[in-house]
C-alpha cells in the first residue's frame, strides 16, 4: 500500500496544471539556451564563447578546464532551484490528503496509517528527484551535444536534491500532522532549508560569534540540523571534477537521511494517535 500510495501522489502531480507547467518552463528554457549558447571547439579546445551574439570569451582554453565555472553554477542552480521549486510544488500535497473526507475514506481501506505518511513520503521524493533529474540531464545534455564532453555533475547535483529534500518535506509533512495548512507546511520546509545551509556552514558562521556561551550555543543547536549546504557543495565538487573523500560525504548523506526518517517517525506517532 506505500508504494500504491507513492503512485497516487505521482497521479495526482501529473493532473494538476501548474505543475506540467513547470516541466513546460523548464523545458523552454533549455530550448532557449540551447539555441543562444554558442561554443566554438577546436580540437578539444573551447576558443569561443557566444551568448545570444555576444562574446563572452574568446581566449583558447581546454574544454573541460573553461567549462568547470558553467557546471558549477549548473550544479548550485539544480540543487538550490530545485529545492525551493519542491517546496512550492508540494506544500498542499498532505494537506489535500489529509482533508477531511479524503482521509476518512483513504483510512477506510485495508492501509495502516503510517503507510498513508511514507508513501506520500515517497512519491514526493520521486517527484522532486524526477523533476531536478530532468533539469541537471537536459543541462549536461546540452552541453555534451555542443562540447562532445559529457560531465555528470548536473545530474549528481539532482540526486543531492532528493536528499536534501528528505528532512524538508518530513518536516512539511510534520507541521500537516499538526495543523492541516499548505502555507504552515510550506514555511516549515523553507525553515528547514535555510536552517539546514546555515549548518552547513556552521564553522565560518561560529566565528562571528564571541568566544562564550552564544558561539556554544549556536554550534549545539547547528550540530543537531542536517547539514544542507554541504550536500550542495559535494555536488559542485564533483561537477568541477575536484576531489571528494568519500567517508565524509557518505556520512553526511547518512546523517542527513537519518534525520529525515526521524522526523518522519514523529510524524507517523502523531498521526496515529489523531482521530478522523
Amino acid at each position: 500500500m506505500t508504494l500504491a500510495i507513492a503512485l497516487d501522489i505521482l497521479r495526482e502531480a501529473r493532473s494538476r496544471r501548474w505543475i506540467i507547467a513547470l516541466w513546460g518552463l523548464s523545458t523552454l528554457a533549455l530550448v532557449v539556451v540551447a539555441l543562444g549558447l554558442r561554443l566554438e571547439v577546436v580540437d578539444g579546445a573551447l576558443a569561443a564563447t557566444r551568448l545570444f551574439g555576444s562574446t563572452l570569451r574568446t581566449d583558447v582554453r581546454a574544454v573541460d578546464v573553461a567549462l568547470r565555472p558553467l557546471y558549477l553554477a549548473v550544479s548550485y542552480i539544480v540543487f538550490y532551484g530545485g529545492a525551493l521549486l519542491g517546496i512550492v510544488a508540494t506544500a498542499d500535497f498532505a494537506p489535500t490528503l489529509l482533508a477531511p473526507g479524503r482521509i476518512e475514506q483513504l483510512l477506510a481501506r485495508p492501509v495502516r496509517r503510517w503507510e498513508v505518511l511514507a508513501g506520500t513520503f515517497l512519491g514526493v521524493e520521486a517527484l522532486v528527484l524526477a523533476g531536478a533529474a530532468y533539469g541537471g540531464a537536459g543541462v549536461a545534455a546540452l552541453l555534451y551535444l555542443k562540447t562532445g564532453i559529457l560531465n555528470p555533475g548536473p545530474v549528481v547535483a539532482a540526486l543531492g536534491v532528493a536528499v536534501a529534500f528528505a528532512p524538508v518535506y518530513a518536516a512539511m509533512l510534520l507541521s500537516v500532522v499538526v495543523a492541516r495548512s499548505a502555507a504552515l507546511s510550506g514555511g516549515a520546509g523553507l525553515l528547514l532549508l535555510a536552517a539546514g545551509l546555515v549548518a552547513g556552514q556552521r564553522t565560518p558562521l561560529a566565528e562571528l560569534f564571541h568566544e562564550g556561551a552564544s558561539r556554544a550555543v549556536f554550534l549545539g543547536l547547528t550540530a543537531l540540523l542536517p547539514r544542507l549546504s554541504a550536500i550542495a557543495t559535494i555536488g559542485a565538487r564533483l561537477a568541477e571534477a575536484q576531489p571528494v573523500s568519500a567517508g565524509p560525504a557518505a556520512a553526511l548523506v547518512a546523517g542527513t537521511l537519518a534525520f529525515a526518517f526521524g522526523l518522519l517517525a514523529v510524524a507517523i506517532a502523531r498521526f496515529e494517535r489523531k482521530d478522523y
